[in-house]
């Protein structure tokens, strides 16, 4: 028996499949990822040697397009999907937001995923939790497991097209962060990954003195490796925080 989770973002569909009852930070069995585009392929390509798992939770941010798409996908199976809708409280986790369904889910399920790490290791003080792929989001965890809010803005890509697209003479670059910039390449370069690590140290530091003590903060997203090495706050690389808080999620109901 085992069970799929699914993350459905902004760029790739991300899946992993685990033994029925594991618990967050398990390795999976099996995983793979594809593109947006490519969803179509599933049933013939990665998924076609799978068995049929007992359970199938997901997170989608992509629309409802998409996750039909996704779920043609499954149809072999005879089993119906279970997606995240945010809720007033999951897996011990209370939702702050003004309109608690209309935070995003993958927020939703990574801050779940992040406050899932933060017990396993005995850490009962606040947390961080920052997401770095297409957006970037930066969100905080009181000590007592409340979602406070958090932040959402550009990722570096969307960036740099940004200042493409709308500055004469500037072209994406391939520079390198460098603390004080002597070329247009290493200056855009620096600019998005300091406005991206800016905003997290800025949290950090809020989150701090809301709580008393220093949080845990929890990196992941496909781009977070770019980010870190520039960040100036204590942090950890957590591949599949997603992933954990579907285990966690999916743990409580079970």
């Amino acid at each position: 028996m085992s069970f799929l989770a699914i993350d459905i973002g902004n760029t790739r569909l991300k899946w992993a499949v685990y033994p029925e009852g594991a618990e967050p930070g398990s390795t999976p069995l099996q995983h793979g990822a594809v593109f947006l585009e490519n969803i179509d392929r599933l049933a013939d390509g990665d998924w076609q040697g799978l068995a049929p798992p007992a359970r199938i939770l997901g997170s989608n941010v992509a629309g409802d397009a998409v996750r039909r798409r996704v779920e043609e996908q499954m149809e072999h199976w005879d089993l119906t999907p279970r997606w995240v809708v945010p809720s007033a409280e999951a897996a011990g986790v209370k939702n702050g937001y003004d309109h608690p369904t209309r935070l995003g889910a993958d927020r939703w399920v990574a801050v779940i995923g992040a406050r899932a790490h933060a017990l396993k290791r005995g850490f009962a003080g606040p947390v961080l939790t920052v997401m770095v792929g297409t957006a970037v989001t930066v969100d905080a965890l009181s000590s007592d497991g409340r979602f406070l809010g958090g932040l959402i803005l550009p990722g570096h890509g969307i960036m740099l097209r940004a200042l493409e697209g709308g500055t004469a003479g500037l072209r994406v670059p391939t520079g390198e962060v460098r603390d004080f910039p002597t070329n247009t390449s290493d200056a855009l370069t620096t600019g998005g990954t300091f406005a991206i690590t800016g905003a997290i140290e800025r949290m950090y530091r809020l989150l701090t003195q809301r709580e008393g003590r220093a949080p845990l903060l929890l990196m992941t997203g496909g781009a977070g490796w770019k980010v870190a090495p520039a960040l100036d706050a204590p942090h950890e690389l957590v591949e599949g925080l997603i992933f954990d808080g579907l285990l966690a999620i999916n743990s409580a109901r079970s």
